[in-house]
């Protein structure tokens, strides 16, 4: 039996919540081992529709969920989440939700500094969610971080909220705001503090023993790799790593314990907020593509932009992730169309490229190359198996799997978690 690692291989929104959900219903323990809860998720299981930001997509199975220390957590959203789904008939408690007590804080401060920045940003904002999350992995790397740990031992916090407040109260008055009321940070951290400490523990330890009684252990990304902050489009990324090899860093788990690694791609691209987007369509096809797909951010609202496939951007992600299979995601919402487009190179200054460049205006600059196939008029909704895919849908799913040179191990059909085609098992490879 194989572990699983689910990442994103676009720019996020490509459906990990459904393929997740699927996967977690066959393992042993789900975990989170980067992002924050700007990380949207949505399942559907029978008639009922959970939106998860910060929780593990095992939760709602009941399986096994750990927030990993890669991740930075906000306290008071974990608790509105965990209420929200409880409210749902989800049963969350210490047996089945654990988080690492070396995971970093996302604090009232963070969020501040978060919109304060990209409300002075004018032209240069990147599209942040607002929620504190790169304010929070900034202190982390500058080591003023306040932990889950350190709620446990708030009386003997004074040197750390110091530190953290010299750093801050210089960048609000910097933007004309007040200095940080460390005195109602305490008192919100006191009140918060039993909550989140039920669920606190070295999740480390407890993955090992899980691993040593050889269950299965499924990873669980947010976002995608285009916004990774070393191999995405920066800086329009998010403030971690969102390859593969974080699961590893973000678990407490060894590289060996990864197992197969499954990318989600969905059969067009979307994005959401500021950055470049070569195969992006300002027209009617985006529309319609963005209307059937329903393409909205769960945790934002935000309308995404929509565009054909292109091949070019998700080989690089599977290559720098090393993913070992596809799972191809709403492939029903190009039902319909009479030709589709795939995008199979660059042209940028009139050299042909079979890669995304680096730098952030070569990016804005390129131009897609476009492969047309002829589209397909019956349905893939709902389809279980090869025989219920018009025949011109597997053209186009062999032509993508060609083209990434990634085989596909899923197709989705549909937001339901049985309407799935299984091609390779990623638990048993």
């Amino acid at each position: 039996m194989a572990n699983v690692t689910v990442i994103g291989a676009q720019w996020g929104d490509e459906g990990k919540g459904k393929i997740v959900d699927w996967l977690a219903s066959r393992a042993d323990a789900v975990v989170r081992f980067q992002g924050g809860h700007n990380a949207g998720h949505t399942l559907v299981v029978g008639d009922v529709t959970y939106k998860l930001s910060l929780l593990p997509s095992g939760i709602v199975t009941g399986t096994l969920s750990i927030i990993g220390n890669g991740v930075v957590l906000d306290p008071w959203a974990l608790k509105a989440e965990v209420e929200k789904l409880t409210a749902q008939g989800v049963t969350i408690n210490p047996e089945n939700f654990a988080i690492a007590d070396n995971c970093p804080l996302i604090l009232p401060l963070h969020r501040d500094l978060d919109g304060l920045r990209e409300a002075a940003a004018g032209a240069g904002k990147i599209g942040t969610t607002g929620r504190g999350i790169g304010p929070a992995y900034e202190d982390k790397v500058g080591r003023r971080a306040i932990r889950v740990c350190d709620l446990a031992h708030l009386d003997s916090l004074d040197p750390q909220i110091d530190r953290l407040c010299a750093h801050h109260n210089a960048l609000r008055a910097g933007f004309g705001e007040d200095p940080v009321n460390r005195e109602q940070l305490l008192a919100d951290l006191r009140e918060i503090a039993p909550y989140v400490l039920q669920f606190a523990q070295p999740v480390w330890k407890r993955l090992k023993k899980v691993r040593k009684a050889g269950a299965k252990i499924l990873f669980e990304g947010a976002q995608g790799v285009l916004l990774d902050v070393d191999h995405g489009t920066y800086p329009f990324v998010t403030s971690s790593n969102t390859v593969s090899g974080t699961a590893a860093s973000g678990s407490g788990l060894g590289p060996s314990s990864t197992g197969f690694v499954l990318g989600i791609v969905k059969a067009y691209t979307t994005r959401v907020g500021s950055g470049p987007f070569p195969t992006e369509l300002n027209d009617e096809t985006g529309q319609k593509l963005g209307e059937r797909g329903h393409e909205f951010g769960t945790v934002t609202g935000r309308k995404r932009r929509c565009g054909w496939f292109d091949a070019v951007l998700v080989r690089q992600s599977c290559a720098i992730s090393g993913v070992t299979g596809i799972a191809l995601t709403k492939l029903d919402v190009l039902d319909g169309f009479e030709t589709v487009k795939i995008c199979t190179g660059y042209r940028l200054d009139g050299k042909i490229m079979d890669y995304f460049p680096s730098h952030a205006q070569e990016q804005a600059r390129v131009e897609p190359i476009y492969e047309e196939m002829e589209g397909w008029r019956e349905t893939t909704a709902g389809a279980r198996s090869w025989a219920d895919l018009p025949a011109q849908a597997i053209k186009y799913i062999q032509r993508v799997q060609e083209l990434i040179e990634t085989p596909v191990a899923l197709v989705s059909t549909s937001p339901e978690r049985e309407d799935t085609i299984l091609v390779r098992d990623p638990f048993m490879d």
